[in-house]
């Protein structure tokens, strides 16, 4: 591990003031860490921001509720108002990962992690993503592709994002605080990214995960009111215990008085570089009775454009199965 600077900042403006080139903030260090200790990564200067931001959750007016980006995922996943409101987020934090990494992991750390990928985190690979230009080991003739994507990826890069909660605040429209040095921010130095928006897709830049700047710290994220209807997480994984998603899917389903769906959201993960928000199924579902042919539809609709590698073409199937299934349970 190279040696660096450790600093800890004491708010969000403090923080993006001491932000430079070669710096990265650290929450729980539960990716960070890791990276570093694998050579991914090798910041000059590490910020401490555990104490910079919020890690408090909050009741708003509106029904809504204010999550501080320092929140740990063990407390997100137990707070009452999360469960009560808001149960596929709960049980999303809740199959993330094991209990100990959700003792340390934040909110904010959590939406930045950056993919499993075996040939990211193997310094000896070529990765456009850890090495822009030096290409996608993935795309290599007899790769391993098993757990790669099959929607939204690019020649130079077929990755997927590791984190479950960031799939349930897409399929929530939550949105996101960042303290940013940039002079396009408000008055107050932050502005608002809405979810999906965060997250981007390889395209020629797959170096870049989210639509972040340079610098800029998420603060909090804001979930709007919650929304009627049923709602669940569900998690296809290759073991019971800590692993990452196969395919997962986060969906609602609010069926209205004359029996039509008045409001249908679906997020998938494990299947694209950035949570997945299903808007062509979702299209198939709104005002129509739902029905399993109706679900089965939707699925097809959103999954028409896959495009699955050698060895992942299971995850169409899969995806397709899972986004029908659990529709079908919310509408029991």
């Amino acid at each position: 591990m190279r040696a660096f600077s450790y600093v800890r900042a004491a708010s969000p403006a403090d923080a993006v003031s001491r932000y430079r080139d070669g710096a990265a903030y650290l929450g729980g260090g539960t990716n960070l860490v890791d990276l570093m200790r694998l050579g991914v990564a090798a910041p000059e200067h590490v910020i401490d921001v555990t104490r910079a931001v919020s890690g408090e959750i909050t009741d708003r007016e509106s029904g809504g509720l204010t999550i501080g980006a320092g929140v740990r995922n063990s407390d997100l996943a137990s707070h009452p108002l999360v469960r009560g409101r808001y149960p596929m987020l709960a049980r999303a934090v809740l199959a993330g990962a094991s209990g100990q990494i959700r003792n340390a992991a934040t909110v904010g750390g959590n939406l930045l992690q950056r993919t499993r990928c075996p040939y990211f985190q193997d310094v000896a690979m070529p990765c456009n993503k850890r090495s822009p230009g030096s290409g996608c080991q993935a795309m290599a003739p007899g790769a391993d592709t098993e757990h790669m994507a099959v929607l939204g990826h690019s020649p130079f890069c077929v990755a997927t994002h590791p984190s479950d909660l960031a799939v349930a605040l897409t399929a929530l429209n939550a949105r996101v605080r960042v303290a940013s040095p940039e002079d396009g921010a408000g008055p107050d130095g932050t502005r608002w990214i809405e979810m999906p928006g965060l997250h981007r897709l390889p395209g020629g830049m797959p170096e870049q995960d989210t639509t972040l700047k340079p610098g800029e710290l998420i603060t909090e994220v804001e979930l709007p009111p919650p929304p009627g209807g049923r709602q669940t997480y569900r998690k296809v994984r290759e073991r019971a215990s800590f692993a990452f998603a196969l395919v997962s899917v986060a969906a609602l389903l609010d069926v209205g008085p004359d029996g039509r769906a008045r409001d249908c959201r679906i997020a998938l993960g494990g299947v694209a570089h950035a949570p997945w928000r299903a808007h062509a199924a979702e299209r198939v579902v709104l005002g129509v009775p739902p029905a399993t042919e109706v679900f089965a539809g939707a699925a097809e609709a959103e999954l028409r454009y896959a495009r699955p590698l050698p060895a992942n073409d299971y995850k169409v199937t899969l995806a397709r199965n899972l986004i029908t299934t659990v529709l079908e349970e919310l509408m029991t």
